[in-house]
């Protein structure tokens, strides 16, 4: 059984344990309260003009811009993996990567070269001991950023892929559901062309629009937008995902130092009180052995 001192000095870590978790717990809730409202806040603006350009496009000709083509064969694929920079958020990271990970080993089973774009330091690390080739990779990106990376990761895909060097693009990210929920997504922004019943998605509208001016030239400046645009969302999303993550972990882990600060506390009082037991035997059989 262990002596008193290590019950005391467990129990004392395990105190302290719980006051760092409660402590991160509270900063994930006040990040978490920033980063909710920004995605709020964005992400019907995105939703819709989602809709509005999958509308656009449906009715387009694949030769009206670049960013429409489908191209014959897909030899290259463009994957953007978003995750946190630190961990202590459960398994958020492990499941953004797991999705990311088999959706490559999907294309490589198919024959297409994978080529990841990583914005995350738990993804950069990850996917660095794999044999992918990583074109692109951001390890302090997610702590602070706004819509200036979206739009340098945005404008790169654009120009790989109107150069040839890819002919597909996914982007994966956590999606914030609710503080309980966020779900790794795997959603493929290039080409256009597949976004075709977009408006017909959730929130879309069938409704027919009159545009102004031409169709061609809406597309020619909105299509390069509405890759920055879905870019980040995925990095809002991510962003809000990881301090619920966070907040819900660290709760969980509070509530475990709780319970092992009582079975620590039980453990101490009953080795007290076999220590107390055995000091009372030896008075006692001293007290005996004395009397015979």
């Amino acid at each position: 059984m262990a002596s008193l001192r290590d019950v005391q000095n467990k129990i004392a870590g395990v105190k302290k344990t719980k006051q760092i978790t409660k402590a991160m717990n509270m900063v994930a809730s006040a990040k978490l309260r920033s980063a909710q409202e920004r995605i709020e806040r964005f992400r019907p603006y995105a939703q819709k003009f989602y809709d509005m350009l999958g509308d656009l496009a449906s009715g387009a000709d694949e030769s009206v811009h670049p960013l429409l083509e489908v191209r014959e064969e897909i030899k290259s694929v463009g994957i953007l993996v978003a995750s946190s920079d630190r961990g202590l958020c459960g398994a958020f990271n492990s499941n953004i990567i797991h999705t990311a990970e088999k959706l490559a080993q999907s294309k490589t089973a198919e024959g297409k070269a994978i080529k990841l774009y990583c914005l995350g330091k738990k993804a950069c690390e990850y996917f660095r001991k794999l044999d992918y080739e990583i074109v692109r990779e951001e390890r302090e990106a997610m702590s602070h950023f706004d819509f200036t990376l979206a739009a340098s990761v945005g404008d790169e895909f654009i120009r790989d892929y109107m150069a040839g060097d890819i002919d597909e693009v996914h982007i994966v990210y956590g999606e914030f559901q609710s503080m309980a929920r966020q779900v790794p997504v795997d959603q493929q922004i290039l080409p256009m062309a597949s976004h075709e019943e977009a408006g017909e998605g959730e929130g879309g509208d069938s409704g027919d629009y009159i545009y102004e001016p031409s169709v061609e030239g809406l597309l020619a400046e909105l299509l390069p937008r509405f890759i920055k645009v879905q870019v980040y969302r995925g990095l809002l999303d991510t962003s809000c995902s990881e301090h619920a993550a966070r907040m819900s972990a660290m709760d969980n882990a509070t509530k475990a130092c709780d319970e092992m600060s009582e079975q620590l506390t039980l453990l101490f009082n009953k080795t007290r009180q076999a220590a107390i037991t055995a000091d009372l035997m030896d008075i006692v059989g001293g007290v005996e052995a004395l009397k015979g």
